[in-house]
């Protein structure tokens, strides 16, 4: 069994407001997920700007920006 069969990847994102994304995974979970107690120093300062926040992407495995900044899909599962 490969690890994408058993941890829900994120599937979807949409941006809702602010820091806000509601993400889908691929186990078919919705959320609402607040990033901004992320956004503190080193890769993740740049996110502090809406307009760069707002330009994610979904990978293979979660939601990522242009810079390399991401977070665990796992972490943002459980939150």
């Amino acid at each position: 069994m490969s690890i994408s069969q058993y941890m829900p990847r994120v599937a979807k994102a949409e941006y809702l407001s602010e820091y806000k994304l509601k993400i889908r995974f691929t186990d078919g979970l919705e959320k609402v997920v607040d990033f901004a107690p992320f956004l503190r120093g080193g890769i993740f300062e740049p996110l502090k700007d809406t307009d760069y926040f707002k330009n994610f992407y979904v990978d293979e495995w979660t939601v990522t920006w242009k810079n390399g900044a991401d977070i665990a899909p796992d972490t943002l599962y459980e939150l």
